[in-house]
């Protein structure tokens, strides 16, 4: 009976292993699906804009004037936002190499997570998979591209002279351009009155864009994140207790099983000691 009990407890924490393990690789799919699908697109987009506008042409979307494909580059971080000079490139560039194995450690932790919901993962692989795009920009187009310029010829893929900039010196390409309106300050507004403004100003890539919209969804549609993290360790610490506990009533029952067995020994060996009398 007690060989059946260890042997039921043996089968029920492969069960409980085999089903976490199956859940991970799920989660685990639909995170790789996203990043790749993102990079895919925004790799494409990048390498046709430079490989076929000159830098600052522009070709309206749909005929719109207010949606446009505007070829810019720029040497810091998203939405045309600058850190100027080399070192502050190469810090750029190095921040968004160690947020990357940051949120590749933290999507692990994620999807062996049971509670973790496919949005929520679905919103931290577009921004890992944002991140990585401006981080192949930086890393590899001023190795394999020549330089784009106003008025110039479009840029070359694998140039026979070599690229434009060193490893980790690339500029990221932008291409997505909103100009949605146009006006001007009131007066009376401090600082800005009077000025003019347009919006949307900035200029914009794919990569970008999935940065955004994975924040916003987990701000807007995922906030029960921000509360679940104790939950989660709770339920990792409440498995392990209970594999533990398991793991401890088997070989409780195994050494109740060898108590007994030397009791049945020692008794027989008393038996057979003892001499029959008439």
């Amino acid at each position: 009976t007690l060989s059946s009990s260890s042997a039921a407890s043996d089968v029920y924490k492969r069960q409980l292993l085999s089903s976490k393990s199956k859940e991970v690789l799920k989660k685990a799919g639909i995170v790789i699906g996203v990043i790749f699908l993102v990079l895919f697109l925004d790799q494409w987009s990048k390498i046709w804009v430079k490989t076929s506008m000159t830098y600052g042409e522009e070709i309206l979307i749909f005929g719109w004037e207010w949606a446009k494909i505007h070829f810019v580059e720029n040497n810091g971080m998203a939405f045309g936002i600058s850190l100027g000079g080399n070192y502050g490139k190469l810090a750029l560039s190095l921040f968004r190499i160690l947020a990357v194995g940051f949120l590749i450690y933290y999507l692990r932790l994620l999807m062996k997570t049971e509670k973790t919901s496919n949005g929520l993962l679905i919103s931290f692989a577009l921004i890992l998979a944002g991140a990585i795009g401006n981080i192949l920009d930086s890393a590899f187009y001023g190795l394999i591209f020549s330089e784009s310029t106003y008025h110039g010829a479009t840029a070359t893929l694998f140039p026979e002279g070599g690229g434009y900039a060193g490893f980790l010196h690339g500029k990221v390409v932008d291409m997505l351009y909103f100009p949605m309106f146009a006006g001007q300050y009131p007066s009376w507004l401090p600082f800005k009155g009077g000025e003019s403004f347009l919006f949307f100003k900035p200029v914009f890539n794919l990569a970008d864009t999935s940065i955004t919209v994975g924040v916003l969804n987990i701000l807007l549609f995922q906030r029960s994140f921000f509360s679940a993290d104790a939950e989660k360790q709770e339920e990792m610490e409440a498995e392990t207790t209970v594999i533990a506990a398991v793991d401890a009533d088997g070989e409780q029952k195994e050494e109740i099983q060898g108590i007994e067995d030397q009791g049945g020994v020692d008794a027989n060996q008393s038996n057979e000691q003892v001499e029959p009398t008439e």
